[in-house]
C-alpha cells in the first residue's frame, strides 16, 4: 500500500500548498490512502468545516487534529458529524469525536488511523499516551484485523516521539509525529518493521517562526514584551511529510521517503 501523511497544514499559504499540489501527487505516484494533519489550517490555531472541505476536496482520506483539535468551536459538533476527523485519543473522556478508527482504502484494505497527545512539555497533562494507544490498537492486530496501521504521535519532546515508536515497533506500520512544525531527517524503518520519523513538519510557509509571520515573536523574544497577535506567514509554502509502502499481508512498511515538495524546503520523494 502507498500511503502519504502530510505534516500539519499552518493557515492559508499550507492550505494553498495541498490544495495545489496533493490532487498531483495523488495521482502521479499512485497513492492508495493519504492522511493529513490539519490542526492549525484555520490561521494556525484549529480547523473550521469549511478548511476541514478543502483538505479532503484536494485529496486528503482523513485529518487528523492535536492539542488545538477546538479551537475553532464548530468542530466540537463538525466531527461527530464528519467520520474523516479524527481527534487526540487521549484529550479528554468527554471529547466529542474519535481517536481511533478503521477506514477501507479503494481496494477495501484496512487501515487503522489513531492519534495520541503527548505530556512531555505540553501545556497541559493528558491522559497517559502509552496505554490509551495500547488499548486502542489491541484488537487489530496488524496484518490480520487492519492491512495497515498509522498514528500521529503529537508531542512537543522528540524523545517522547522516539519512545514511542520504539514502543509500537511492529504494531503500527507509521509511527510518524506532528507539532512542532519543524520536519526531522531521521526517517527510518524500526526493528520490527514499523516506519518512523520524528516530526513530519509543517504544510506552510517556512520564512516564518514555526510558520508564524517573523515580526511578532522576535519582538516577543528580543523584548519580552507583546504588541499583537502571532499570525500565519503567508509567502510560498512547501507541503511537508512522508511516504511510506507497506506489506498488505504484514503491514510492515517496506520504503519511507521524507516529503518535500514546492516552497523553500526541495527534498524528493518516491521516485
Amino acid at each position: 500500500m502507498k500511503i502519504l501523511f502530510l505534516g500539519d497544514v499552518m493557515g492559508r499559504s499550507g492550505r494553498r500548498v495541498v490544495r495545489e499540489t496533493l490532487p498531483d501527487l495523488r495521482r502521479d505516484w499512485g497513492l492508495d490512502f493519504v492522511v493529513v494533519n490539519g490542526e492549525n489550517a484555520t490561521n494556525g490555531a484549529g480547523l473550521t468545516e469549511e478548511h476541514a472541505k478543502l483538505l479532503f476536496d484536494a485529496g486528503a482520506d482523513v485529518v487528523t487534529l492535536g492539542d488545538h483539535a477546538f479551537d475553532q468551536k464548530e468542530m466540537l459538533t463538525y466531527c461527530e458529524r464528519e467520520t474523516r476527523i479524527i481527534r487526540p485519543l487521549n484529550f479528554a473522556k468527554d471529547a466529542p469525536g474519535r481517536g481511533v478508527r478503521v477506514f477501507e482504502d479503494h481496494r477495501g484494505r484496512r487501515i487503522l488511523v489513531a492519534q495520541i497527545l503527548g505530556n512531555v512539555f505540553m501545556k497541559r497533562a493528558f491522559e497517559d499516551p502509552f496505554g490509551y494507544i495500547e488499548r486502542a490498537l489491541k484488537p487489530f492486530n496488524l496484518g490480520g484485523a487492519v492491512q495497515a496501521a498509522l498514528i500521529d504521535v503529537h508531542c512537543e519532546a522528540t524523545s517522547e516521539k522516539m519512545a514511542m515508536g520504539h514502543f509500537l515497533d511492529g504494531r503500527a506500520s507509521l509511527v510518524v509525529g506532528t507539532h512542532t512544525h519543524v520536519p526531522t531527517a531521521d526517517a527510518m524503518i524500526l526493528p520490527g518493521g514499523t516506519a518512523y520519523l520524528t516530526d513530519a513538519g509543517m504544510c506552510g510557509d517556512f520564512h516564518s517562526v514555526i510558520g508564524m509571520d517573523k515580526a511578532e515573536p522576535l519582538r516577543r523574544f528580543v523584548t519580552g514584551m507583546v504588541k499583537g497577535r502571532f499570525q500565519p506567514a503567508d509567502t510560498d509554502a512547501t507541503l511537508s511529510g512522508v511516504y511510506v509502502e507497506t506489506d498488505d499481508a504484514t503491514g510492515k512498511a517496506m520504503r519511507i521517503e521524507m516529503v518535500r515538495q514546492q516552497g523553500h524546503l526541495q527534498t524528493s520523494g518516491p521516485h
